[in-house]
């Protein structure tokens, strides 16, 4: 019992403090950048030309083929040796998770609202509605709806896979967790069961709720759309 007290003292607490705010804050940090240009980029996929449809499903297959740890390695080291610049961890994980979030959001949305009948497209355009009006007023607060469980769940992914960031060298709350397992590991053999113990409730935590959420939301829209 001692031996665990002292692993958790208030010095190692508080550093597993500092790497949970690093992980929100890039989790936080891409999701932002998701909403924003995942729906953007969404809505012109959606509705765009055929070469700008072509481009957005370039860029969208590129990232899901490719493994985020090589987008992380590609960033952080392959960009910082091919214009010699100084890249830091939390920045090389901000660019690779937003471009992932954005990417994800995007196909996300066009699939929202390509979902919509085109019957009320159609009855807007009679209406007199421009195409930018139907997309607001008409299809995108319905395409909401549909949007709403599946960016959540998005959400919690993000925050989960960001624990990739420690293999490039970030103090994240997983690499936090190692460091004081590090430290600890001769004097107190069990030190990586209690450390990662605490790691995945605290992951549990932040996920659990968010997963919870989607669950009702979907089973809310399924209830809506019946």
């Amino acid at each position: 019992m001692l031996e665990i007290l002292n692993l958790f003292n208030a010095d190692n607490l508080a550093r597993l403090g500092e790497g949970l705010a690093t992980t929100l804050s890039l989790a936080l940090i891409s999701i932002v950048f998701s909403l924003v240009g995942g729906v953007g980029l969404g809505v012109v996929m959606a509705f765009g030309g055929k070469i700008v449809r072509t481009l957005c499903r370039v860029y969208l297959e590129s990232v899901r083929i490719i493994p985020l740890l090589v987008w992380l390695f590609i960033v952080y080291f392959g960009l910082a040796s091919v214009f010699d610049l100084h890249i830091e961890a939390f920045v090389a994980g901000v660019v690779v998770f937003a471009l992932w979030g954005v990417a994800e959001m995007m196909d996300l949305t066009r699939g929202a609202l390509t979902s919509i009948s085109k019957h009320q497209s159609q009855s807007a355009k009679a209406l007199g509605l421009t195409a930018l009006q139907t997309t607001l007023y008409i299809l995108f607060p319905q395409a909401f709806l549909a949007l709403l469980p599946s960016s959540v769940n998005l959400f919690t992914r993000m925050i989960k896979t960001t624990a990739l960031i420690s293999l490039i060298g970030a103090i994240d709350l997983l690499k936090v967790g190692q460091q004081i397992i590090e430290v600890h590991v001769i004097s107190m053999p069990h030190a990586s069961f209690y450390v990662y113990g605490l790691i995945f409730v605290l992951y549990f935590v932040l996920c659990y709720p968010l997963s919870y959420l989607s669950q009702r939301l979907e089973r809310k829209y399924q209830h809506h759309r019946g």
